[in-house]
């Protein structure tokens, strides 16, 4: 005896059974949320990251200035003492007059800048102190060295003492996850450039120094 599938309303009854089956929906939804979840998880690992590396290199800067300040200098040419300036005091101040008593007393040899060398023993050692901070990326010559003639500072024929400042320079902070690719994915319309390498963040730190030629003794 044959039964007729169709008279008992087998495919009737499948049809309402598959119309009604969600069973696929929940695929579906995740297909639409997982990009927007994946470009809010890295993003926060990203820009949590480069908040990192900010607060963890502002600190170090400070301690850098205040080595540099105690060493000799990173950069060459800095005087080691103060030479007499172009005063026309008569008669000529004495050496130990304070460079401030009066105009050009001591010679003023201007502003010293350099960028970080590894043969540079102040430099290299300040890079090692404060490597540890810095994105993996960033290699000596991030640090930038500055040396200014201060009147204020010194005396005349005494250690030649500038404003000494250490700042963060041509330093590129490098994204590790494709974030335009995955806003494109979530929908969206990705900013240029988001995921792309950015300008960390400009920072100096500046103190008076001390005695540089002799600053061994820390």
């Amino acid at each position: 005896m044959s039964i007729n599938l169709f008279n008992i309303g087998f495919p009737t009854a499948v049809f309402r059974r598959f119309r009604q089956n969600e069973d696929g929906a929940t695929l579906v939804e995740m297909a639409f949320v997982l990009p927007i979840f994946l470009l809010l998880f890295f993003g926060m690992i990203d820009f949590g990251r480069m908040a990192f590396h900010y607060v963890t290199v502002e600190k170090a800067m400070y301690n850098a200035a205040r080595l540099a300040t105690v060493r000799p200098p990173a950069c060459p040419g800095v005087p080691v003492f103060n030479a007499r300036g172009t005063t026309t005091v008569t008669p000529p101040p004495d050496f130990g007059s304070s460079c401030s008593a009066g105009a050009n007393i001591c010679a003023n040899p201007g502003t010293i800048t350099c960028s970080g060398s590894a043969a540079n023993q102040t430099a290299s050692e300040i890079w090692t102190m404060v490597q540890g901070a810095f994105p993996n990326d960033a290699t000596i010559a991030n640090l930038s060295f500055r040396y200014d003639y201060d009147s204020n500072l010194g005396f005349l024929g005494g250690p030649y003492v500038p404003v000494v400042t250490i700042e963060v320079q041509n330093l590129d902070f490098n994204f590790v996850s494709p974030l335009g690719n995955l806003a494109a994915l979530a929908g969206g319309n990705a900013p240029p450039g988001l995921g792309a390498d950015v300008i960390f963040p400009a920072m100096s730190v500046s103190m008076p120094g001390e005695d540089l030629a002799m600053g061994n003794n820390g």
